[in-house]
């Protein structure tokens, strides 16, 4: 490993995610399926065996001068979703062609994986709804009626994720030591309204509640709130330097209306990513779609507590209006870097370089995850070309020193009776003991880390898989 190689990335990364000038501007890259066409796999090779994810990645970091990679952006392993027997995926050599990226199903509005008058359950305890009524009905093993199928896909689903994530570590540790990759992001999050719409309602579902019972759908929101919280510092880097992902779907007009978005939508996100802040981490806004109707809320967050990537939005317009307190990345069409000439690429990365990254606090990057349609040529284009001109002659790339400003809000995530993290408190399990002889806190201990293994599995299925 050259180490000054490895540092100079992740200083150069890490300064323009607090907005401020490194020495050039970081490439940062989501590239997903794009990996797979470059090192020689089919999407289905990529997509189920994810070891087939990680040789792709190392590859293409070793080819192309970049700052910061994912570790595998082929986020849902299929191996893993075949092994639970989801429902809402088709996977790239079975239900579609094996050079077509996987595809998420969205369920029949009759067939929603959670029902309109199901709010209440929800609310009462979100961990117990998920594995009681939620799971069986996304999977058709655990759903069946063969118990055999039952209990062996639970038991499978849930050594295969430990299996995954235990070599997603090493692979963070095999690009560092390697090809001298910083990781980009650790941990995930998304918004309460949106698990809903994605995983529990359906899209339609979900307006039609809104319409019908929109208490509902904020209290559901509400309780949902402390949990994804939980995950994404469960899951979230332990040094504090990258940021947590937020994947953003269908909580922007035209999806929902501006009423819907500042009544529900953002008083249930917004004290999530206060919560994050206050704990150290920045969030990565990935806007999926055009969210420019909502920069004015996003405006209110504490400086530099986000970065801010750009997908359909105007870029130009994203720089004026919060680009003084929150980087920005993205912004490069990927049809562009589908269908472009060179001289085109280079154009524009040109007109974002030149009119959105000239203060830094720009990472250079495809507006949305690149899939297998860019050109390799184009990527090498968009990478050479920043590389080249993308340099600031007072920028730097020393370690760098997070400087934060202690940061407190009357927003606060909802009071639960039943603790984030926790499927069985122990109170309960408590109960079933009728004597100890020995050490009680040791027994409470060793059982509460237990019990969290069971939270993390059933929250990652629905956030992660």
């Amino acid at each position: 490993m050259d180490e000054k190689i490895y540092n100079e990335r992740f200083n150069r990364y890490l300064t323009a995610m607090r907005n401020e000038m490194p020495d050039c501007i970081p490439i940062r890259p989501f590239v997903a399926e794009f990996t797979a066409k470059y090192a020689g796999y089919t999407c289905q090779e990529v997509t189920h065996d994810y070891k087939m994810a990680f040789e792709a990645v190392i590859k293409c970091g070793k080819d192309f001068d970049w700052d910061a990679m994912v570790p595998n952006m082929v986020y849902v392993w299929t191996g893993l979703t075949q092994a639970l027997g989801l429902k809402y995926y088709a996977t790239p050599g079975i239900e579609i062609p094996p050079d077509t990226g996987f595809q998420y199903l969205e369920p029949p509005e009759e067939n929603a994986y959670m029902k309109p008058d199901e709010y209440d359950r929800l609310i009462d305890d979100p961990t117990e709804f998920l594995f009681e009524v939620w799971l069986p009905r996304v999977s058709k093993d655990i759903g069946g009626k063969n118990s055999y199928f039952k209990k062996l896909a639970l038991v499978k689903g849930a050594m295969a994720m430990l299996q995954y994530f235990s070599d997603l570590g090493a692979q963070v540790k095999r690009m560092k030591e390697e090809i001298c990759m910083p990781s980009a992001i650790s941990g995930i999050l998304k918004a309460p309204l949106d698990i809903i719409a994605d995983k529990m309602r359906g899209y339609i579902g979900l307006v039609m509640d809104l319409h019908t019972q929109p208490d509902k759908v904020l209290k559901a929101c509400e309780v949902l709130a402390p949990h994804l919280a939980k995950v994404a510092l469960m899951t979230a880097d332990p040094e504090k330097k990258l940021p947590i992902a937020f994947w953003m779907h269908r909580g922007c007009v035209p999806f929902i209306n501006m009423e819907q978005f500042k009544n529900i939508y953002w008083p249930t996100l917004k004290p999530i990513i206060e919560e994050l802040w206050r704990n150290g981490y920045q969030t990565l806004f990935y806007a999926e779609g055009n969210w420019d109707a909502h920069l004015d809320s996003f405006l209110k967050l504490p400086e530099r507590s986000i970065i801010y990537h750009v997908d359909k939005g105007d870029i130009f317009y994203v720089k004026k209006k919060i680009g003084k307190k929150f980087c920005i990345s993205g912004g490069i069409p990927n049809t562009l870097l589908a269908v472009g000439t060179e001289k085109e690429v280079k154009d524009y990365c040109k007109k974002v370089i030149d009119s959105v990254a000239r203060d830094g606090g720009y990472i250079m990057d495809a507006s949305a995850i690149i899939q297998n349609d860019a050109k390799i040529e184009n990527i090498k284009i968009m990478t050479d070309f920043t590389r080249e001109y993308g340099i600031y002659s007072q920028g730097h790339t020393e370690n760098y020193i997070e400087k934060r400003k202690d940061y407190e809000t009357e927003n606060k995530l909802k009071e639960l009776k039943k603790k984030p993290g926790v499927c069985i408190p122990w109170e309960e399990k408590r109960k079933e003991i009728k004597n100890i002889s020995g050490d009680e806190e040791l027994i409470k201990r060793i059982y509460t880390e237990i019990d969290t293994f069971g939270y993390i599995f059933i929250w990652q299925i629905l956030l992660s898989f």
